[in-house]
């Protein structure tokens, strides 16, 4: 039988759990495939993916530091891959590369069917103004929120950021506001922490006003209590990490390559059990 090869490529790659997601995919459809994390020298990405195309791969998807490489090395982008700027989802067609980005679906999608929270028109807080919050926001616009407010540091920054998504806005009739941390001072439906504050075990400068009882404090992070999950669960929303879109972005990716969707709630019980 045939056994079609992908891979998870990154810098650092050892801690990814793409490989067993994907498995556990494919076994639901008793499909035969090969998934393996490949470790790329940080000025080797173009190599290692021009040596996977060559080698007859189907597809790859990228993690952190290659996901702005991947999008300048993509022939085709998908609207999303447009609109976030990076690309984390790669498909080998023909001579083709196909980037796409299925983080923002992979959110929602979380936030949808294992939080079972609507998001149409609702109050949504996303916090940062870097590349993980503007790869989500265009997937958000689409839920039709009433308001999607951007904090972050350097309002600057968020205006930049939120420019880039004005006509996706006024077609969806949401509007846009941006702010910084600490002039927050409302709260919100969904307060979403895109920031990488909880890598370093640091605390956001934002006040317990932007939480309330019934506010879902989403961190995109995983596998860790963070500051900002402490803080939103001292203030009693309820709180959620971000192993949901972890799952969901690759069930995305997942019907990209195979056309099938498969079953994520099974995946990610796997996961909290262990």
């Amino acid at each position: 039988m045939f056994t079609e090869k992908f891979a998870v490529i990154g810098h650092p790659i050892e801690h990814s759990k793409s490989p067993v997601i994907h498995q556990a995919f494919a076994s639901q459809f008793g499909k035969s495939i090969s998934y393996e994390k490949l470790l790329s020298p940080l000025d080797g990405f173009s190599e290692t993916l021009n040596r996977l195309h060559l080698e007859g791969y189907r597809g790859v998807n990228i993690t952190v530091p290659f996901k702005f490489e991947a999008y300048e090395a993509s022939h085709t982008l998908s609207d999303r891959a447009t609109a976030a700027g990076a690309v984390n989802t790669l498909s080998f067609k023909d001579q083709q590369i196909i980037g796409d980005n299925t983080d923002g679906c992979g959110l929602v999608n979380d936030i949808l069917k294992h939080w079972h929270r609507t998001i149409e028109g609702k109050q949504i807080l996303l916090l940062g103004a870097g590349g993980a919050a503007q790869g989500v926001i265009l997937p958000l616009l689409a839920q039709k929120p009433a308001l999607l407010t951007v904090a972050n540091r350097s309002l600057d920054k968020a205006r930049t950021m939120v420019e880039r998504f004005e006509a996706g806005a006024k077609s969806n009739q949401v509007k846009l506001a941006v702010q910084t941390f600490d002039n927050l001072a409302e709260n919100y439906d969904i307060v979403i922490n895109a920031t990488s504050a909880g890598l370093q075990a640091e605390a956001l400068p934002i006040k317990d006003v932007v939480f309330a009882h019934h506010t879902l404090a989403y961190d995109m992070m995983y596998g860790r209590e963070t500051p900002f999950m402490q803080q939103a669960r001292a203030a009693e929303a309820q709180v959620a990490d971000g192993l949901g879109m972890l799952v969901e972005q690759a069930a995305e990716a997942f019907y990209i390559w195979h056309g099938l969707r498969p079953d994520t709630a099974s995946v990610i019980q796997s996961f909290r059990q262990t």
